[in-house]
């Protein structure tokens, strides 16, 4: 049977935070757990409506190592069970449909203020609440807009607006940020990682190309 152990009260309450958020975001959302070997970190990882993934740390360790569960069922289990052990409940591996960014290859490209990333996001925001589709969702014009552009390592980002729309809406921005506050930029070659306080944002940098028939 699969087994969730998280020690720490605080650390559960982190991971129902990452939870609740990615299912307000999506219903159906699934949440991918991975230990990290042996160094007592557990990763959460969730793919959201905005073609990104995100993802959040805490201590803690699962059974199997990788393990994807119903984000409702998981949210169940951290908010009503609880304690150090649980039962994540089955496993839903056949949900995760998202290739995971790679662990090594990364390259710190340069530092963002997290009060500018704050305003920008809540600006597009606003502007997104003005323009919803047909389908309830904003255009793809503009979650695909560039609001950054930063260089360093070798590479030049452009960062979308719908990456900021993760960051804001899986709450990681941190909410009156002192001035050397910042979020972290990195990549590489094929992905896009924005770093902050209580989380991470990524996304292909480059469209997979489809296989040939």
């Amino acid at each position: 049977m699969p087994e969730l152990r998280i020690p720490r009260s605080a650390d559960r309450d982190d991971l129902g935070a990452f939870v609740a958020r990615a299912v307000r975001m999506d219903e159906q959302a699934a949440i991918r757990l991975r230990g990290r070997g042996d160094t007592g970190l557990l990763d959460a990882w969730s793919a959201t409506p905005f073609d990104a993934l995100c993802t959040r740390s805490v201590a803690g360790e699962v059974e199997p190592g990788d393990l994807t569960a119903s984000g409702n069922e998981l949210l169940a289990t951290l908010t009503v069970a609880g304690g150090a052990t649980m039962d994540p409940g089955p496993s839903r591996d056949l949900l995760w449909r998202s290739e995971l960014p790679p662990d090594r290859g990364w390259h710190r490209v340069d530092d963002l203020p997290a009060k500018l990333v704050g305003e920008v996001a809540e600006q597009g925001v606003g502007v997104a609440r003005d323009n919803v589709g047909p389908k309830g969702t904003p255009p793809a014009s503009l979650m695909d807009q560039e609001v950054f552009t930063v260089s360093g390592s070798g590479f030049e980002i452009k960062v979308p607006l719908r990456c900021l729309f993760v960051l804001s809406g899986m709450g990681f921005l941190v909410s009156d940020p002192t001035e050397d506050e910042v979020v972290r930029v990195s990549a590489t070659d094929s992905w896009l990682r924005l770093d902050s306080r209580f989380g991470a944002v990524l996304r292909r940098r480059y469209a997979l190309l489809p296989l040939l028939m």
